[in-house]
């Protein structure tokens, strides 16, 4: 008796193990792993980890390293004493870093000193505003001295009123060190006010220290230049988009090779995230987006000889290859999620094709969970074309049981969905919750050749609608969708979907959420900063009455014209400084269900901006939009 009792035990045991499943107070809590590179005597992996705190309403931060071929990691203080500095020139004479310069007269008290409490603002073009600030006259200039306390700076691009590192997002990744320490490259858009809204061609300029002149390496393309990199060898290296004002163009690796400039990967259907050079310069490693992932692929490195370039997929699978770090021998060093697990950090074996995790900052976590399963399905579109759908599926999941089910638009609109792990749109968590997810990878989504990405541009409303219908349409005929309870979530292109399918959904969804989202077309042209964004995708200006494309975009392609066929619940979610899509888009949507009638509410952020980035209100965030779904599905 006493034997049969305890087999019993440890069998309840053993069932209750992994039967928690993810929370929202869970997943801000777990670690947020940064790789910061690999140790000056290459036997660790230097990274940060980066872990929210919802009672101080921050994150805190601690540093590790990790020996390569794995072990524990262990904490430092300091990564100067074990990461070499990349600022810090080869010869190890000179430090180059940045810092913000004062250069225009933009604020009331520029103009006028006696009225110091004035706190007007004047602007004579655009770029009065990016992302979530606004031009106070203030640029980021690249510098540098001499590698030692109390040397004076030297700033080189002085009374230059452009950017390095860009804004907002740009770090020390756009400025290096020549390898003869002669010269400083860098990465800037150099043009200002109007002329800077509309373009996105940034270039890579070589200051020379001696002589104190300025080359533009990249005068020939006019689109992006960014990430510079010089190989083993010496070559100098950078992505490149071609077209100017389209941000979202194919991204390809180019080499400049004793005068000549060799792209690497224009034969190749594909796009580049980001990519490092091998030990010996003879390749590139790459990641890119394919087939609903982020893989590792490698591209060869001619030279002169007449060895053709060969583009090669190293790694497969259901989940996203990230940051490339560094290589041990045969390993390449990088970092690896999918929809249940948050980043850590892997070695890949080229020659054995196998994987090894190295860091397990939320490994014991995991193991206490019931995760969600994830399935790849192909959807055949309107069109007759194959596309790819990922369906995520509740812990624990019952395939007699009914389930409420969330289309899920993707934002961009050409941003990939992949197997990523978001900390806010986090289909494990609504998984967890008890919602089938189905992520279509409609129109618009790298990953799936040059042309599927582009066919999105110009044509929002368009075929990318069907696609989302296609797939929820798809899903909808197996036995465990509830399809009665259909919701449509999103944002900022999600959020412009979620507003369009409201108007032509034929009572397909109970309920709407739509955060960030574009809903009118005509004023989001009239006040978003990135100009060239709306340039490219809406085909041109709304006062442009001969331009049939653009006036499409503004007509057909405008939510706000399908107000009058809303007839469900929605929940929109809005940042107030969130300047890529101003709040009035929100503020527009929520007037006009609230004066049709609609059960509506809004959900405002004062100090958020696209994101929602602080601990507290993304709690407010997580907790709203699982009330909202308990409400009205």
């Amino acid at each position: 008796m006493k034997k049969v009792l305890f087999i019993t035990l440890i069998m309840m045991s053993l069932n209750a193990i992994g039967q928690n499943v993810m929370s929202q107070e869970l997943l801000w809590k777990l670690g947020r792993v940064t790789p910061l590179g690999i140790s000056k005597d290459a036997k660790n992996v230097v990274f940060k980890v980066s872990t929210p705190s919802v009672e101080e309403n921050k994150s805190n931060s601690k540093f590790y390293i990790l020996p390569v071929n794995g072990g524990n990691a262990t904490e430092i203080k300091d990564t100067k004493e074990v990461l070499a500095d990349k600022n810090i020139s080869p010869d190890g004479k000179y430090l180059v870093y940045n810092e913000e310069v004062k250069l225009e007269k933009v604020l009331g008290k520029d103009f006028y000193p006696n009225l110091d409490k004035s706190d007007a603002q004047i602007y004579d073009g655009l770029d009065y505003r990016h992302w979530d600030t606004w031009n106070e006259g203030k640029f980021n200039h690249v510098f540098y001295k001499e590698n030692k306390d109390g040397a004076k700076g030297i700033d080189i691009l002085k009374g230059e009123n452009f950017d390095s590192p860009q804004k907002p997002f740009g770090g020390d990744e756009d400025y290096i060190w020549s390898p003869d320490n002669k010269s400083i490259l860098y990465v800037c858009k150099k043009k200002a006010g109007t002329a800077y809204a509309i373009s996105t061609n940034t270039n890579i300029y070589e200051y020379n220290l001696e002589t104190q002149k300025t080359v533009n390496r990249t005068e020939d393309n006019l689109g992006y230049d960014t990430a510079p990199q010089f190989s083993p060898t010496g070559n100098l290296s950078w992505l490149q988009m071609k077209r100017d004002g389209y941000e979202s163009d194919k991204n390809d690796i180019i080499v400049e090779f004793k005068g000549i400039k060799q792209n690497l990967t224009a034969n190749w259907d594909g796009t580049v995230d980001n990519f490092i050079w091998s030990k010996d310069g003879k390749n590139v490693f790459f990641v890119a987006p394919v087939d609903g992932t982020k893989q590792l692929f490698t591209v060869n490195f001619p030279g002169v000889t007449r060895i053709a370039i060969t583009v090669r997929q190293l790694t497969n699978g259901d989940f996203d290859v990230n940051d490339l770090i560094g290589f041990s021998g045969d390993d390449i060093i990088v970092t690896r999620s999918d929809m249940n697990h948050a980043s850590e950090i892997y070695s890949f074996n080229q020659k054995k094709n196998t994987w090894k995790q190295l860091s397990n900052i939320n490994t014991e976590t995991y193991k206490t969970l019931t995760l969600s399963k994830t399935e790849k399905r192909y959807v055949t579109t309107t069109d007759g074309k194959k596309m790819l759908v990922w369906v995520i599926l509740p812990p624990n999941f019952d395939a007699s049981k009914k389930y409420p089910t969330l289309l899920f638009c993707q934002g961009g609109p050409q941003a990939a969905l992949t197997q990523s792990y978001s900390f806010r749109w986090n289909f494990s968590l609504m998984a967890a919750k008890g919602y089938v997810v189905v992520a279509p990878n409609r129109r618009g989504m790298p990953g799936h050749g040059v042309e599927w990405n582009e066919q999105i541009s110009k044509d929002w409303g368009g075929q990318v609608m069907d696609d989302y219908l296609s797939a929820i349409d798809d899903v909808s005929k197996e036995n465990y969708v509830d399809k009665s309870r259909l919701g449509c979530v999103g944002a900022s292109y999600g959020g412009y979907s979620v507003f369009y399918l409201a108007g032509i959904h034929k009572n397909r969804f109970k309920t709407f959420i739509a955060h960030d989202g574009v809903f009118n077309t005509q004023s989001m042209f009239g006040t978003t900063e990135e100009v060239f964004f709306n340039n490219w995708d809406f085909g041109g200006a709304y006062w442009e009455k001969d331009n049939a494309v653009a006036q499409k975009a503004y007509t057909t392609f405008n939510p706000a014209t399908l107000v009058g066929n809303w007839n469900k619940p929605i929940l929109i979610v809005q940042g107030g400084k969130d300047f890529r899509v101003p709040i009035g888009q929100s503020q527009e949507a929520f007037q006009a269900a609230q004066l049709r009638g609609i059960k509506s509410r809004l959900l405002y952020f004062p100090d958020e901006n696209h994101w929602v980035l602080k601990p507290q209100n993304a709690q407010v965030w997580q907790n709203e939009f699982f009330k909202w779904l308990k409400e009205t599905l």
